[in-house]
């Protein structure tokens, strides 16, 4: 089972990767915050059909050449006519004005949010829901679930993977945390091939899942083992295996 996933991860972990996935977003931008910034707000979509939130990401990043800019001058933009499922256009305002405040008002960052290691998600969780204006609306519990609404917290730690693992696909800029403590971003083609080769025994796709999928990985590569979600959300997308 490891040489059959690592052979997979070389196949995927590519740059032709790069061109169908979210994280071809940061890839358009240099600066530190450009990339963080891009690289979140495109996390947070991913769900649905990939066409779809893509287009819909390309409609958010066309607005400007600078995310920086787009969170700092966010009252400009026309955002009104914006809706992508549940998100409506005063969430994607309100992420905008809550990366702002982040940024510019509280001069800090994603990365200072996410840098202690205790709780480290959860406490970047409660920064959106303690400064939100409209934190029961669906479109925001959504893009920040929680995980004891049952949710895997896919796309927060997709964000992290990107963050946090070096490559020609994920980006590495931050050497705070370790590859070791990644959590894979389980989604539903990573949990059926999971349950398929018995890497996950759990039924329910949720943290605890990912939680068990992750330290199974870990016996095949016990330093990166969310590197195999190349080899998992590869095969399960691209192959329709």
């Amino acid at each position: 089972m490891k040489k059959f996933l690592d052979d997979l991860v070389k196949k995927y972990e590519t740059k032709d990767f790069i061109k169908n996935d979210p994280i071809q977003f940061p890839h358009k931008y240099q600066t530190k915050e450009d990339i963080e910034i891009s690289a979140f707000i495109s996390s947070l979509f991913a769900f649905g059909r990939r066409d779809i939130f893509i287009k819909k990401l390309d409609e958010i990043f066309k607005l400007t050449d600078c995310p920086y800019s787009l969170i700092s001058d966010y009252k400009k933009y026309n955002l009104e006519k914006f809706v992508y499922r549940f998100i409506k256009s005063t969430d994607l305002i309100e992420l905008l004005r809550l990366l702002n405040k982040l940024y510019i008002l509280d001069k800090s960052s994603l990365a200072e949010l996410f840098f202690k290691k205790e709780n480290r998600i959860k406490r970047a969780i409660d920064y959106f829901y303690n400064n939100s204006s409209c934190p029961n609306n669906t479109g925001f519990c959504f893009m920040f679930a929680k995980p004891e609404n049952k949710s895997a917290l896919k796309r927060i730690n997709m964000f992290l993977r990107w963050m946090v693992r070096d490559g020609v696909v994920d980006f590495g800029l931050w050497d705070f945390i370790s590859k070791s403590e990644l959590i894979i971003p389980l989604d539903t083609h990573v949990a059926r091939l999971s349950r398929k080769f018995n890497l996950l025994k759990r039924k329910a796709n949720d943290y605890k899942s990912a939680i068990e999928l992750t330290e199974k990985l870990k016996e095949f590569d016990e330093f990166d083992p969310v590197k195999y979600d190349f080899a998992l959300f590869g095969l399960g997308v691209n192959e329709k295996h």
